[in-house]
C-alpha cells in the first residue's frame, strides 16, 4: 500500500470534518415530523414531553417533533382530527364522544397517563356541604363545556342525586375557584391538576380549607388524558407512533424520579411561571392521576378492557350518542412497550 501524504491526510480529515455536520442534517431531514399538542398552556404536567425532546430520546426514535401549547384536552382532539396536528395530549371522553357522533373520524389512543380521572367537586371545607346529596337545591358552577361538568349528571345518577335539583352556573375557566370562594356559587366542578395548585396561589390551603369530591371515588372513573396520534399516522407509519410511545414512557418514568429537573425544563420553556407551584402541580399529578393501584401491578400506559368499556359507556349514555365505538376504535396497546419498561416509582 502506498502511503498517504501529508496533505492527503490533511485532506482527508478536512473532507470527514465536513461530512459530519452534512450527516447530521441529512438524518435530520430523513427524521419523521411530528406535530405535537399539549392540552393547555405550558405546565408541570408537561415535563415530561419536554424530557423526551430535551433528552434526545425522540431524535433516537428518527422523529423530528414540534410541541405546541393547547386549548383544552376536548380541543387536542379537534385539532389532531383537522390534520393541524399528527399527535398530542388529549381526552379519552372527547374522543368517544366524536367516535360516537363521526365514527372513524376520531385519533387514537395509544397511551394512556391520566388512569385516575382528573374530575372533582370543590367546595369549602367550611360550607354546607358534606355530602353529594347537600347539592341538591344548591348551586354548581362550572365552564361551558367543562368535562367534569358535563359528567355531573352521570355522578349524581350513580350517587342517587336529582341533577335537576341543582342550579348550574357557568363561568370562565379561571373564575371557578374564586367563585367558589366568594360564595357565587356553593361548589365548583374542576380539573383537579388546574384548580389544585390554583387554590394554592390564591393562599388557600386545597388540603384544609377545601372540601374534595373526586369523581374517581363516586363511581365515575372514566380514563381521561393519554397520547392521541391522528388515524393517518397510525396506519401509514406505525413505526413512528411506536416511537414516539417509547419516548414519551420513558421520560414520564425518568421524571417521576426526577422532578426538579423535569420542572427546569418547563421553565425554560416558560421562564414566567413559578417553579415551586408547578413541581407541586406535577407531584400532585403523579400522585393523584398517574400512580394508582393499576399501574403499581401493570405499569402506566395500558388500560384494562372492562373499564375502557365502563368509559365508552358512561360517554355514550351520558351524551346520548347515536353509535356505540368499539373498544379498538378509541384505544390500540399495540404500540406499548414491554411491561417492564412501564414501571414508574416517584422520587421521595
Amino acid at each position: 500500500m502506498m502511503p498517504i501524504s501529508r496533505r492527503s491526510a490533511l485532506a482527508l480529515a478536512a473532507g470527514q470534518v465536513l461530512a459530519t455536520p452534512f450527516i447530521g442534517a441529512t438524518r435530520a431531514a430523513q427524521a419523521t415530523p411530528i406535530r405535537f399538542t399539549l392540552d393547555w398552556k405550558y405546565q408541570g404536567i408537561h415535563a415530561f414531553v419536554f424530557w423526551a425532546q430535551e433528552k434526545g430520546y425522540f431524535d433516537a426514535e428518527g422523529l423530528n417533533v414540534t410541541i405546541d401549547q393547547g386549548e383544552g384536552s376536548a380541543a387536542t382532539i379537534t385539532r389532531i382530527v383537522s390534520g393541524a396536528y399528527d399527535a398530542g395530549f388529549g381526552d379519552m371522553s372527547a374522543t368517544v364522544k366524536l367516535a360516537g357522533a363521526q365514527p372513524g373520524v376520531q385519533p387514537l389512543m395509544v397511551y394512556m397517563v391520566y388512569d385516575s380521572a382528573p374530575f372533582a367537586l370543590i367546595t369549602k371545607a367550611s360550607g354546607p356541604i358534606k355530602s353529594l346529596k347537600d347539592l341538591e337545591g344548591r348551586t354548581l358552577g362550572y365552564p361551558a363545556g367543562g368535562a367534569a361538568g358535563a359528567l355531573f349528571p352521570a355522578l349524581a345518577k350513580v350517587n342517587g342525586i336529582d341533577p335537576a335539583a341543582v342550579k348550574i352556573t357557568n363561568m370562565a375557566p379561571p373564575l371557578q375557584e374564586q367563585m367558589m370562594l366568594r360564595g357565587d356559587v356553593d361548589a365548583s366542578a374542576i380539573f383537579t391538576v388546574t384548580s389544585y395548585i390554583n387554590l394554592i396561589g390564591l393562599k388557600v390551603d386545597p388540603e384544609k380549607d377545601i372540601r374534595w369530591f373526586y369523581y374517581s371515588n363516586l363511581g365515575v372513573n372514566p380514563y381521561s388524558n393519554g397520547i392521541l396520534v391522528s388515524r393517518k399516522l397510525a396506519r401509514d407509519n406505525p413505526k413512528a407512533v411506536a416511537g414516539l410511545v417509547r419516548a414519551l414512557n420513558r421520560a414520564l418514568i425518568e421524571v417521576a424520579a426526577n422532578p426538579d429537573a423535569g420542572i427546569a425544563l418547563v421553565i425554560k420553556q416558560e421562564p414566567l411561571l413559578n417553579a415551586a407551584l408547578e413541581k407541586q402541580r406535577l407531584i400532585y399529578m403523579y400522585k393523584t392521576h398517574v400512580i394508582t393501584p393499576d399501574t403499581e401491578k401493570t405499569g402506566v400506559g395500558d388500560v384494562t378492557d372492562p373499564r375502557l368499556a365502563e368509559t365508552i359507556k358512561l360517554n355514550v349514555d351520558t351524551f346520548n350518542l347515536p353509535n356505540t365505538p368499539a373498544m379498538t376504535d378509541i384505544f390500540s396497546r399495540s404500540f406499548l412497550p414491554p411491561n417492564s419498561d412501564r414501571m414508574i416509582k416517584l422520587a421521595t
